[in-house]
């Protein structure tokens, strides 16, 4: 059982000061991921919000070695960093009793769409690093534009809502269903809010064998049009609604570690976001109705699924 004591003693490797907003989601995420963390952690992260506000030059927030790669490799790099590892313990110039765990960090769009050839590379490879994608639903470094993960009817710089088209016209990706399709030791979905899950899930991800990866929802609050110290409500109406179900695959056999006592309606979360809002007219009442149908099939199916190897 994770104490939460415990967790308060350990040191932060990621320092308060950065230039990310206020209430970001993306830092409270990376925080709880190396909270987890039991041995020294090389970090690397793609192009994006993370990025850019935690290393300003001549400075960086990051207490742990860390490398910025471009947005379309970090997986690659942080893989060639473990293949040195290995290299060195190999030739005897690393001690073999030492452990060095691997993370790293990419927004949506560096792994849902730029990155993912990278992640996939990796995945096959087999290197023994975990790689975390902080989910808050658009390119917010970049201007709030649409990406793979964007939710339907969302309205973004590129998918705006208007009289031509009611936002974002496609359904999102299910990026951790395309992971586990990689056949890897362990895939998770978390979200901050659920603390305890996160870090149970980041623990059992950093101890297997080869490559894990975490999908984990991380509001933003510009891009979600909401309230700055709303992230963590946000994560947990997502989860109440099963909009972010949270489950992990472990070898192939699925398991939901959060099931809502009540699932609360998927309009709870969506009319609290600016970025919906026009969903509420009337004339858009039909998407509504599918994004809720969409989410009551897919946490079926979820439920269905639960427990079998998949």
């Amino acid at each position: 059982m994770v104490n939460l004591k415990e967790l308060s003693r350990h040191p932060e490797s990621l320092a308060g000061g950065h230039r990310l907003c206020a209430g970001c989601g993306a830092s409270i995420v990376v925080r709880q991921i190396l909270m987890a963390a039991e041995h020294p952690v090389v970090a690397a992260s793609c192009t994006g919000c993370l990025e850019v506000a935690t290393s300003i030059y001549p400075y960086t927030a990051w207490r742990i070695p860390w490398i910025h790669s471009a947005f379309e490799n970090v997986a690659a790099s942080l893989s060639g960093i473990e293949a040195m590892y290995n290299s060195l313990k190999r030739q005897g110039k690393f001690p073999k009793d030492k452990r060095i765990d691997f993370i790293a960090f990419g927004g949506d769009g560096g792994t849902y769409d730029i990155g993912l050839q990278a992640l996939s590379g990796a995945l096959e490879r087999g290197h023994r690093m975990l790689y975390v994608c902080y989910d808050n639903g658009a390119y917010m470094n970049t201007g709030i534009q649409r990406s793979s993960s964007t939710p339907r009817g969302a309205h973004t710089t590129t998918s705006p809502a208007g009289t031509v088209i009611p936002g974002k016209q496609q359904y999102s990706k299910n990026l951790t269903k395309i992971v586990a399709a990689h056949n890897i030791p362990y895939v998770a979905q978390a979200a901050p809010s659920n603390w305890r899950d996160l870090i149970t899930k980041t623990k059992k991800a950093l101890n297997m064998s080869g490559p894990t990866f975490m999908n984990v929802i991380a509001p933003c609050h510009r891009g979600w049009r909401v309230e700055v110290d709303s992230a963590i409500a946000f994560s947990r109406l997502a989860v109440e609604s099963c909009f972010w179900p949270l489950y992990e695959i472990e070898d192939g056999r699925l398991h939901i570690t959060y099931k809502p006592r009540v699932k609360k309606p998927l309009g709870d979360w969506l009319k609290l976001q600016g970025r919906f809002k026009h969903l509420f007219k009337p004339e858009n009442q039909t998407i509504l109705d599918e994004l809720q149908d969409t989410v009551n099939q897919q946490w079926e199916k979820l439920l269905e699924q639960d427990g079998k190897v998949i």
